[in-house]
């Protein structure tokens, strides 16, 4: 029974999603070399994490001609750290270290990518889609949740409203220049998360 009970909590306090304004669940993941990532290490810096599927279809959209083709890159230069995360249970849709490796490889990323192949982090954050991405500032607070822009076919060829807003670039200036992210929250678009 306590086992049984146990497991209920666990489960339950996994599933609770991580809250804009409130602290950022820490964690500690391997990478694809299995070194430990945690992210309390990056205390004082500004951290975007990225849900990740190398084989989603709106993820190499996203990666090959939409608003994720430089950004990592463009904001790692600016001292953010950039981490992409791989919750894919083992044998599902991009899971694991190999496809992992390929897929960011072949986007031309250089990004550590972490493998939550339990899921455990990407419930704590409430992460849903590929590409789901979390904005987390130097106090270690969330402050965006949410798709990369307005452009839900991935490729930023059909934004809402006419104009192409990447929301990840628009919460890191607005923090660089000390000013609150004005838009905190949006619904991610992609794949369903893959999770066991």
């Amino acid at each position: 029974m306590r086992i049984s009970l146990l497991t209920v909590l666990v489960s339950a306090v996994a599933f609770a999603d991580a809250k804009v304004g409130a602290a950022a669940p820490d964690f500690s993941l391997p990478d694809l070399d299995g070194k430990t990532v945690k992210l309390s290490d990056f205390k004082g810096k500004t951290v975007v994490l990225e849900w990740f599927n190398p084989e989603c279809p709106f993820v190499k959209a996203s990666h090959t001609k939409g608003s994720l083709v430089s950004t990592a890159k463009k904001q790692s230069d600016k001292g953010i750290v950039w981490l992409s995360v791989n919750s894919g249970a083992v044998g599902k849709q991009g899971a694991g270290a190999e496809k992992s490796r390929e897929g960011a490889k072949g986007f031309g990323m250089s990004n550590p990518v972490l493998l939550d192949a339990e899921g455990t982090v990407g419930k704590a954050y409430g992460a849903t889609n590929t590409p789901h991405l979390f904005v987390i500032d130097k106090g270690g607070k969330l402050v965006y949740r949410g798709a990369i822009d307005n452009s839900p076919d991935g490729e930023g060829k059909s934004p809402e409203g006419g104009k192409l807003v990447n929301y990840v670039d628009a919460a890191l200036d607005e923090l660089a220049a000390g000013k609150p992210v004005s838009v905190t929250e949006t619904k991610a678009y992609g794949c369903g998360v893959k999770y066991k």
